[in-house]
């Protein structure tokens, strides 16, 4: 093993070493502008070489929500239980709303198994914080939405003629869904590693959770006797405020939040812990 690998493949470590938020938070934030810079470059290679470049991630959620109006406000007539005005596109952008969120977590959580192995350079020949790979790609994913929630929010005003000032609590509901992603992501990041078969899994598994989370339909048409599932999935209350703050125009419930953020924040410390105490080993295995 060459000096550069031992400096990767340090001595394994106490779990307790990376049980302090502040810490943590504090790591991250001395590597912001490496964050930055790799975050920036993963936003441009998504549509490096064509013709419009960045315009696609304004054309293309663009392109759906016209797409879902057109379906639901004149094939299907759709429309929301519990929508606050009887305009048939309201469905349409209830439905891009929740996509919107979970879109976050499904293009975060996919790229996560690949991000140690596609990376192999970064562990084998330079002593790099490989712990802000997952932090990059989620920061891609983050980015990427607000080109959409752009379009979603026109879509509001042209459609609609409204924008509840409920909006400004957004950022509030983005803190549990950051949180998840993040710790889901470095447990997967460490995971991929060393079980290569998990990316097939987590595509079954996201499927699952797509048709689990309340995106093409109210909680209320869910039976109630099986809505206990529904509540076990915090994408669920996630996607569910989005659509309360952005389009119902109602406040957060701050119990839900609260135990749902609580939830997220012990998820992301968890996933922390473990690709730190794990990543000694990834020079030894990629």
């Amino acid at each position: 093993m060459t000096s550069t690998q031992h400096l990767i493949s340090a001595k394994p470590t106490r779990a307790r070493q990376y049980a302090n938020p502040l810490k943590m938070g504090q790591h991250l934030w001395r590597q912001r502008d490496l964050i930055a810079q790799f975050t920036k470059r993963q936003v441009l290679q998504r549509y490096k070489g064509s013709y419009l470049g960045l315009l696609w991630s304004f054309v293309t959620p663009l392109a759906m929500l016209l797409i879902y109006t057109f379906v639901f406000s004149v094939i299907f007539q759709s429309r929301w239980e519990g929508a606050v005005s009887d305009n048939h596109a309201e469905f349409a952008l209830m439905l891009f709303a929740g996509l919107i969120a979970f879109n976050i977590f499904s293009e975060s959580i996919l790229m996560a198994p690949g991000l140690i192995v596609g990376n192999a350079n970064y562990v084998k020949k330079v002593v790099f914080p490989l712990e802000i790979l997952p932090v990059t790609n989620l920061g891609s994913s983050l980015i990427h939405s607000l080109f959409s929630l752009t379009i979603l929010i026109s879509g509001m005003i042209f459609f609609l003629g409204r924008l509840p000032w409920t909006i400004i609590f957004l950022p509030l509901i983005y803190l549990p869904l950051i949180l998840l992603c993040l710790g889901v992501s470095w447990f997967l990041a460490s995971l991929g590693v060393f079980v290569r078969d998990i990316g097939h899994l987590l595509g079954l598994v996201v499927q699952m959770l797509f048709f689990l989370t309340p995106i093409f339909y109210p909680m209320t048409a869910v039976p109630e006797k099986f809505r206990f599932l529904i509540y076990l999935n915090p994408l669920a209350f996630i996607v569910n405020h989005f659509r309360r703050v952005i389009l119902i125009g109602q406040i957060p419930d701050w119990r839900e939040f609260l135990l749902v953020t609580l939830a997220a924040f012990i998820v992301c410390m968890l996933g922390y812990i473990w690709f730190m105490k794990s990543k000694h080993a990834f020079a030894d295995v990629v």
